[in-house]
């Protein structure tokens, strides 16, 4: 029987797994793809995680992990189907039928941004192509760029890259914002923003970089030159196989509060699955250090 499970090795698990080696605790970090490192390391560039400096995402990531074990972490590759409360102990049911029993479990599977499926995105995601303009806008300073959405966080995104680039072009597929109608007013306001209504991004392009977008518009298809494109068109907590516990779920993610305690007794959620206002590596990592802090007193409380 472990101390502690830690499900998922993106930034909120691995610093969980740094917190959890340290405090001398017998676990392991399950991770689908055997190696972690979350969504940034998808990021061309990282400059806001304090003391790192500017470096690439997977090297960030890679940073994380290898922390993570010299500090005797034990990585895992294994999918998780489903986890069951069996009231003394957490039961983790992983891909192929095998099972983990342990006291306590962190949870740590983020979020994954939602994808058009558009020619180009895939293979320029990381090269102009990006889903987070708080990580990325910096890099794209004095340029061209588009934002595709019409909800809070588009909006967010182009009042944000206003104020960095020379241009910013939004683009959504109705002829109204989903947005709030404080946040659309002071968009308009921006003289370098220009909003395409009843607008689709259709193909983006571009060698090694991005270099131009095609639109679908009522006229018919534009192309249009840009340096980056930002897709706002939302995310989806990866959260579906905690749905058979008794949680609180908003539009998909775990509520828990800054101690990342669940309702369920010995269940933490950590970073970007946990509904909060900001995701970023530093509340992800934030989230990992107090999810285990609240795991180890949870552990000697109901051990004592």
């Amino acid at each position: 029987m472990l101390d502690l499970v830690i499900i998922g090795a993106g930034p909120a698990g691995l610093s969980a797994a740094i917190y959890a080696a340290r405090a001398g605790l017998d676990f392991v970090v399950l991770e689908q793809d055997g190696m972690g490192g979350g969504q940034i390391t998808s990021s061309h560039e990282v400059e806001n995680y304090p003391g790192a400096g500017r470096l690439d995402g997977w090297s960030l990531g890679d940073a994380f992990r290898a922390q993570a074990q010299e500090l005797g972490a034990n990585i895992r590759r294994a999918i998780v189907q489903t986890v069951y409360d069996r009231e003394t102990y957490r039961e983790i049911l992983i891909e192929g039928g095998d099972s983990i029993q342990a006291h306590a479990v962190i949870a740590a599977t983020g979020a994954t941004p939602k994808k058009l499926g558009v020619p180009g995105e895939e293979q320029l995601t990381g090269h102009g192509v990006s889903y987070c303009a708080t990580c990325d806008g910096a890099f794209f300073r004095g340029k061209d760029v588009l934002v595709v959405g019409g909800g809070d966080t588009a909006v967010e995104d182009a009042i944000h890259l206003s104020a960095l680039c020379s241009s910013v072009t939004v683009a959504l597929r109705r002829d109204v914002f989903r947005a709030a109608e404080s946040r659309v007013r002071l968009l308009q306001t921006k003289h370098n923003v220009t909003i395409l209504y009843d607008t689709q991004l259709a193909e983006i392009s571009g060698q090694n970089q991005v270099e131009s977008v095609t639109l679908k518009c009522p006229e018919g298809n534009v192309q249009r030159p840009v340096h980056g494109v930002f897709i706002a068109v939302g995310v989806s907590p990866v959260s579906q196989w905690l749905t058979q516990l008794p949680l609180t779920f908003e539009e998909g993610y775990v509520a828990a509060g800054e101690d990342c305690r669940t309702q369920v007794p010995g269940l933490f959620v950590a970073g970007d699955l946990r509904k909060k206002p900001l995701r970023q590596v530093v509340t992800a990592a934030a989230d990992g250090a107090n999810a285990v802090y609240s795991a180890v007193d949870w552990l000697e409380h109901t051990r004592s």
